[in-house]
């Protein structure tokens, strides 16, 4: 199931400092990012791919399905993160005006490698 960490923050008077760094158990080999969103993204899971979700500006909302548990997450804050494993059905929603979501990803894009169907109820 999908895992919302926050990241380490460094404070002072020169501006905030986010690190990401020794907490993904995965190589980047993609990133992407998504803005000016006016209805839901994602809606598939994946075979293999893993993901790492921060909202670097404004907000937005994270439904995730594994199966068995469903959850939604708020990223509302450039020091979170939220760790979607490949089994999680996922859509990204509610985004905020102005608001870009950063994504990291273990594998680089493969249309074979996205599964469209939702887990049935």
């Amino acid at each position: 199931m999908a895992e919302l960490k926050n990241l380490p923050t460094f404070r002072d008077s020169r501006g905030d400092l986010t690190v990401i760094q020794d907490c993904l158990a995965f190589e980047i080999r993609r990133v992407y990012y998504i803005y000016n969103v006016l209805g839901q993204r994602g809606g598939h899971r994946h075979k293999v791919t893993h993901q790492a979700f921060v909202c670097l500006n404004g907000s937005c909302s994270v439904f995730c399905d594994n199966g068995s548990v469903q959850s939604t997450f708020v990223l509302n804050g450039p020091d979170q993160m939220l760790i979607v494993p490949p089994e999680d059905w996922h859509t990204m929603q509610d985004f905020s005006p102005g608001s870009v979501l950063l994504v990291l990803a273990s594998h680089r894009y493969d249309p074979d490698d996205y599964i469209h169907e939702p887990y049935r109820k």
